[in-house]
């Protein structure tokens, strides 16, 4: 059944978000992503101390697709 919808405010929308008003028979976002980190990458907190002393990452990727979607 259709409604009345007054003023809408979107302040932010990432890449697999979906923004919909009104009737909807299926939403179905998707999104797929790859990161390469290091040692002594993604700490937090405080006072934290990493040594990582002749460090590599290798980034490498022989195959063409990860996650297909």
């Amino acid at each position: 059944m259709p409604g009345f919808v007054g003023a809408v405010k979107i302040n932010t929308l990432s890449g697999g978000s979906v923004f919909n008003i009104g009737d909807t028979y299926r939403v179905a976002p998707s999104s797929a992503s790859k990161s390469f980190a290091g040692a002594g990458s993604f700490n937090t907190g405080d006072h934290i101390h990493t040594e990582t002393n002749q460090n590599q990452t290798q980034t490498y990727d022989s195959d063409v697709f990860d996650q297909n979607i």
